[in-house]
């Protein structure tokens, strides 16, 4: 007789290969439409799952955590980031948590490169005045950007997205700082030509464009504060494809509204899709809809590494992407 296949709930929709993979080798009960889940529907399905797939978009805390029934045994996270997730509490309960590391890297940096453009080339403005018919011909004078070659890079979080970040802005031309939690190594920071500033206000005060690649922890909550976006030049622009809160949103709104920063290209919002509607009315600032992982490939290849972890967990062993508590 065949063994029960693991009961495995999926919080929203994911690529067609990747559900169709998961139908063909779990009891998989698959989200549709593609909604968030309320959090009863959360606390039900953790209920009857021995695996959870959730996405960012679920917030599982304490006390989610603590009405789920004895049989959940994993949350197999579908994406990098795990701070929506309680992993202490869950693993007090004996609930394991997974996630899906260095899979967005690349598109992720592709994302920040876009938005260094968008801003600097002021690209939105001009696509505006295409799509309204406005324009009249060409002006020597009509939507002056600023050349990126040349101008100094601060990246905030070396990581693996800070380094990818790094390799395309040498290509550009861009001089390379970077502040980061330890010092890379020598070899690694003359392969990018690379200044590592230990002092964090230092590097801020000297870069004309600053770009956010680090996590969202209690450490980097608002690290960005208010003070030190004061620091910047107001020739400065601010890009953030890592986590919203990382920045102080209602300063760094006020500072763009006082022409005291030039410009932001943001992808993530301190408070997730609830975003300040004054950044929406300002037209030196690039909004999108977190779509710094949004490629066919990326979404793919995460759904294979939620797979993986699940397959290799119903073996017996630990999944390869498992969280540990204070590693984050």
């Amino acid at each position: 007789m065949p063994a029960q296949r693991l009961s495995v709930v999926v919080t929203r929709r994911l690529p067609e290969p990747v559900e169709t993979r998961l139908k063909e080798l779990f009891d998989v009960e698959l989200r549709d439409p593609d909604t968030p889940m309320t959090r009863e529907e959360l606390a039900d399905a953790m209920r009857r799952a021995d695996v959870l797939v959730p996405t960012i978009t679920d917030e599982i805390d304490a006390g989610l955590l603590a009405q789920a029934g004895e049989r959940l045994r994993l949350i197999a996270n579908y994406g990098a980031g795990v701070d929506h997730i309680d992993v202490t509490t869950a693993r007090q309960r004996g609930i394991l948590v997974s996630n899906t590391p260095g899979v967005l890297t690349e598109d992720t940096a592709d994302m920040t490169m876009a938005l260094i453009l968008a801003v600097t080339r002021r690209i939105p403005e001009g696509l505006a005045v295409m799509q309204r018919g406005d324009w009249s011909g060409w002006s020597p004078m009509a939507h002056l950007g600023g050349r990126i070659a040349g101008r100094r890079l601060g990246i905030l979080g070396m990581g693996r997205i800070g380094q990818a970040v790094a390799r395309r802005a040498q290509a550009f031309g861009m001089q390379v700082h970077y502040h980061n939690r330890k010092r890379l190594r020598a070899e690694v920071e003359d392969s990018f030509g690379a200044r590592y500033w230990e002092s964090l206000d230092q590097m801020v005060a000297r870069v004309d464009i600053l770009s956010i690649n680090c996590p969202h922890t209690p450490a980097t909550f608002h690290l960005m504060n208010a003070r030190r976006l004061k620091l910047m030049k107001p020739s400065a622009v601010v890009v953030n494809t890592s986590r919203g809160e990382v920045i102080d949103e209602n300063a760094l709104t006020r500072m763009l509204r006082n022409d005291e920063i030039a410009g932001a290209g943001l992808d993530v919002f301190e408070h997730g899709h609830e975003i300040n509607p004054r950044l929406r009315e300002l037209s030196n600032v690039v909004l999108l809809p977190h779509m710094g992982s949004a490629t066919v490939e990326g979404r793919i290849e995460m759904g294979e590494k939620v797979i993986i972890n699940i397959k290799t967990f119903e073996d017996g062993h630990r999944p390869p992407d498992q969280v540990v508590p204070g590693m984050l």
